[in-house]
């Protein structure tokens, strides 16, 4: 399968372009910085392109099998837009090229899950402050990005992951069109995920959760990282 890979050179992004590649699938890895991309392989390309630019996306997905978007910016109260506006540039660069398969990454904390299982405390009491404070920008672009992915009439499917932690290497995880587990998803076990969704043509048009219930932080030390990341 050959995967192009949005936000390659994120956490996520470089785990996903790792396990892809160790699956044997050819990846183009598309950042900005090029030169700063940490992996090499015979089935990897690198490609500079920004997804603010439409004119250097349609050559990057050209041939491809799956797009992934692994996009994502820290929390801030600043305007968002980096959802919305690249997702939509890729879409039009996919109907441009007729490359149907499309797989992004949102959250769960865009919107509210009244049924999800074995919920931490310390989360409902700090969900819905985070929502309407240093979250609230990020939450309201992932949900713009949503409508634009599903009015796109493409092969999408929509993955919300909770809050991102990591572990050396994929655990049990609980995914699909199921309620979330708990308040953490481990990123390789997201990226797992997405590889397995982005050749599964059964999941298209439909919105999936992943949860990691095993060696999940605390949701203090979730809210410290978060916290101190902001501040940086």
């Amino acid at each position: 399968m050959d995967i192009v890979v949005f936000g390659a050179n994120g956490q996520t992004g470089r785990l996903l372009t790792r396990r892809a590649l160790d699956k044997g699938h050819s990846v183009v890895a598309v950042t900005r910085h090029p030169d700063d991309f940490p992996l090499s392989h015979s089935l990897l390309t690198v490609a500079r392109a920004d997804v603010r630019e439409p004119s250097s996306l349609v050559d990057v997905v050209r041939g491809a099998d799956a797009v992934v978007s692994t996009l994502g910016v820290p929390f801030t109260t600043r305007s968002i837009d980096t959802y919305s506006v690249g997702v939509r540039n890729i879409v039009d660069a996919m109907q441009m090229t007729g490359v149907q398969r499309l797989v992004v990454v949102s959250s769960t904390g865009a919107y509210h899950y009244p049924n999800r299982k074995e919920t931490p405390f310390a989360l409902k009491i700090f969900e819905p402050v985070i929502t309407r404070t240093i979250g609230k920008t990020t939450y309201d672009d992932q949900r713009r990005m949503e409508d634009i992915v599903r009015a796109s009439g493409l092969d999408w499917t929509i993955v919300r992951p909770s809050g991102l932690f990591d572990v050396p290497e994929p655990t049990n995880y609980v995914a699909g069109e199921v309620d979330p587990v708990g308040g953490f998803t481990a990123r390789i076990d997201l990226a797992d995920y997405l590889i397995a969704l982005a050749g599964e043509p059964s999941a298209a048009g439909r919105t999936v959760v992943v949860s990691t219930t095993t060696d999940t932080p605390t949701m203090w030390q979730m809210i410290r990282r978060e916290a101190f990341k902001t501040a940086s």
